[in-house]
């Protein structure tokens, strides 16, 4: 930090900090001019009214030395504003244009960017803890009762675990020829920088497993139950397909080029495995085709954690429970008034300011446990208003990185939607294509997006400045926080122990209000193993389409048509020429948001399976060719359901999605498991967060179980969220979280 002026607070209202609220305008001039360079020669022409306010810059002048401008650190600025309320900072009019917009020189005057807490200069950009981010203090008793109902979630589940290391020790027994309680097992412990997996599913291992002496191979104990039971194993030799490149008239709807190899079938090449238990239930290590040794060595029964100590956590939590039952009642009532969408859609709306009730926290519990998503306006209002702008974010992260590295951030790597494939382009040309719009040559949109960016599972260390305002806007910071959430069992974890990547992260992209057919600006549909709040931070809504591309898009989506028909790959929902058949209702609410959204129900989850598998031919993937093949329609993404699609899917399955637009400043929360996809209707910035709500362990526990289901090279195979680990470790701190807040009674 290069002075205390960054870490000074400011003691204005927080009405005043954020700039959203007209103010009486006066009619003095309020800048310095200086004249020359060096010399700095200087004349104020400030208000009477005003002189005593400007007493500081008054001594400056007096005293012949340059004013140097806070932002960009230049004493030779002709024209600068000073500010009265911390009489210490200045600002040029130039400065002021380029990164402050919003604000007029007036405001600057009034109350510079610095003391209202939303300086974007390179220094307070890389500046952490100069804002408050929790919205309010959480009292004595609330963390009491919050505890108890973390704890009273959390119980089921680590009986359950138990439960599952108890009948592995019964066995082992057996094979031991002793009493459970005589049961000798090896205690390995894992380093608190490394996980282990297991060998033949992915799995995280969180305590007991068996492993191998002589390959070191590790098995999960539900592996160990499926094999006892007969389960058949296969091998998967194949890679995933690649598609063929046709060229870039094919992905416009002409012809490919020719000499196209075809597709041979190498989808899958499977080696049926033979993997038995012996006679006394030890299971020895798996085939070399497998990853074992095939050295008919059994394998041994090992611990990880210290002994007993699941079971000691039990016994604590059951007691903290006996003398407070019905003290963690969720309230069931809820206001029409709160319920947004269609007859069968209804959704639960709130505004930012009411989330900080107590009643409203109970309201989004009701909701959170059935599943439902959550949307919370105008999140933004309660911050310092901090430039959300993509140039800004840009800036301040090559500020962060090491003066080597920061060459290499002139290009960016973005996903052009059309394609589906990653492109390098000059970063500055990707900034301007968001605020003014990219168009092929054939006037077609040109679509870009930037996905998990910054490229770091650092985000709070690249971007501090922003970090702090994003965790400052968040909602239900009881379960969002990804610091300290008291709700939040992913924030559990011992701070020495190796923690899955949950963010935040921001997707920059560009976007457009009609829907193309092609080349949207989507995220496709998929669902995530954990849960996760997305806010809308900024959006460029001057962009317009004109005559002559609207023109070249509608000629286009004809060609599109015809080669969709050609080709079988289209719905029956489109009209004459591609045209999809939509609502009136429908296009005048795309209007008014910047992103649209569709949450699929959980139970709806079959359904959906069924219907994209019915119809994967319908749709288009990477580079514009039909899909072709598909292990899992929604973990896969390589689908979005189009307007037409989702018209077919009500008509054939009666499934509807939660269907909304999402706008500047609110917060949208998607319950783990619950299939969802975006479409950009203008050029806008996301920034997400995941957290893992005690409500969602189930779901989090039932989708680990289907992620082990998937191929061995499947994107989404590796159980990175660890939910097991994560619930022993949570119910560890809450029980010493809750006896420290008691034992001062």
């Amino acid at each position: 930090m290069a002075s205390e002026n960054h870490t000074r607070s400011s003691s204005v209202p927080s009405s005043s900090l954020r700039g959203g609220k007209s103010r009486k305008r006066t009619n003095y001039d309020i800048s310095i001019t200086i004249e020359g360079n060096k010399n700095c020669n200087k004349r104020s022409r400030l208000s009477s009214k005003k002189e005593m306010n400007s007493e500081h810059f008054q001594k400056k002048r007096d005293e012949k030395k340059p004013i140097k401008c806070h932002q960009c650190k230049k004493n030779d600025r002709s024209i600068v504003i000073p500010c009265t309320n911390c009489r210490q900072t200045v600002y040029c009019t130039y400065c002021i244009k380029k990164w402050y917009p919003k604000l007029m020189k007036v405001d600057v005057f009034e109350q510079c960017p610095l003391c209202r807490g939303n300086c974007n200069c390179n220094i307070c950009l890389q500046s952490s803890g100069i804002i408050q981010t929790s919205k309010r203090d959480i009292t004595h008793m609330e963390k009491i009762h919050h505890l108890r109902y973390l704890i009273k979630l959390l119980i089921p589940y680590l009986k359950q675990i138990n439960e599952e290391h108890n009948q592995e020790i019964e066995i082992e027994s057996i094979i031991q020829g002793v009493s459970s309680t005589s049961v000798n097992i090896e205690n390995s412990p894992c380093r608190n920088d490394e996980r282990i997996y297991c060998n033949n599913c992915s799995t995280s291992i969180v305590d007991l497993h068996r492993s191998c002496s002589d390959c070191s191979y590790e098995l999960c104990i539900t592996c160990c139950r499926e094999i006892r039971g007969g389960a058949g194993f296969e091998v998967d030799e194949r890679i995933e397909i690649e598609y063929q490149d046709k060229g870039p008239n094919y992905i416009h709807g002409g012809d490919p080029m020719p000499n196209i190899p075809n597709l041979e079938n190498i989808f899958k090449k499977h080696v049926d495995i033979k993997w038995i238990a012996n006679d006394d239930m030890s299971i020895n290590c798996a085939p070399k085709v497998m990853g074992g040794c095939n050295n008919n060595c059994a394998l041994k029964l090992k611990s990880i954690l210290p002994k007993d100590w699941i079971l000691d956590l039990i016994d604590k939590a059951s007691d903290i429970l006996k003398n407070c039952e019905g003290d963690d009642i969720i309230h069931n009532n809820i206001g029409e008034e709160d319920r947004l969408g269609n007859e069968d859609n209804h959704m639960y709306y709130l505004d930012s300011a009411d989330t900080q009730k107590r009643e409203s926290l109970e309201q989004f519990q009701k909701h959170w446990t059935k599943g439902e998503p959550v949307i919370v306006r105008d999140v933004l209002n309660e911050t310092n208003g901090l430039s959300w702008e993509p140039i800004v974010m840009w800036r301040a992260l090559c500020e962060s990185l090491d003066k080597r590295m920061t060459s290499n951030m002139s290009k960016v790597k973005a996903i052009e939607c059309l394609t589906g494939c990653e492109v390098d382009i000059n970063a500055r040309h990707f900034f301007k294509g968001y605020l003014e719009g990219r168009r092929y040559n054939n006037g077609w949109p040109e679509m870009l997006k930037l996905k998990d960016w910054p490229p770091s599972d650092k985000f709070e260390n690249l971007l501090p400045r922003h970090y702090d305002e994003f965790i400052s806007a968040l909602p239900f910071q009881e379960y969002t926080d990804p610091r300290d959430g008291i709700l939040n069992i992913a924030v559990k974890m011992p701070s020495d122990v190796l923690k899955p990547d949950l963010g935040p992260k921001s997707y920059i992209a560009y976007g457009i209000t009609e829907e193309l057919g092609r080349g949207d600006s989507v995220t496709k549909l998929h669902l995530d193993m954990s849960d996760a709040v997305n806010i809308l931070t900024h959006i460029a809504d001057n962009l317009e389409v004109d005559y002559e591309q609207q023109y070249a898009i509608q000629t286009l989506k004809k060609i599109h048509w015809a080669q969709d028909l050609e080709e079988n790959c289209m719905s029956d929902a489109t009209g004459d020429e591609g045209v999809t058949k939509i609502k009136e209702s429908e296009i005048e609410t795309r209007e008014r948001g910047a992103a649209l959204w569709d949450i699929f129900r959980r139970e709806d989850v079959p359904k959906l399976k069924d219907y994209l598998l019915n119809h994967s031919t319908e749709f288009r993937h990477i580079l514009g060719s039909p899909v072709e093949q598909v292990f899992h329609p929604i973990h896969d993404h390589i689908f979005y359901l189009t307007m037409g699609h989702k018209q077919k899917l009500k008509q054939e399955y009666g499934v509807e999605p939660w269907t909304f637009e999402q706008r500047l400043g609110e917060a949208v929360f998607i319950p783990a498991g619950c299939p969802h996809q975006v479409r950009n209707l203008k050029s806008c910035t996301k920034v997400a967060v995941d957290f893992v709500s005690p409500e969602n362990i189930s779901e989090c526990i039932r989708l680990g179980e289907e992620f082990r289901q998937l191929p061995k090279f499947h994107r989404a195979k590796e159980d990175k969220l660890e939910i097991r680990k994560m619930i022993i470790h949570a119910m560890d701190k809450a029980i010493q979280d809750y006896k420290k807040l008691t034992s001062h009674k």
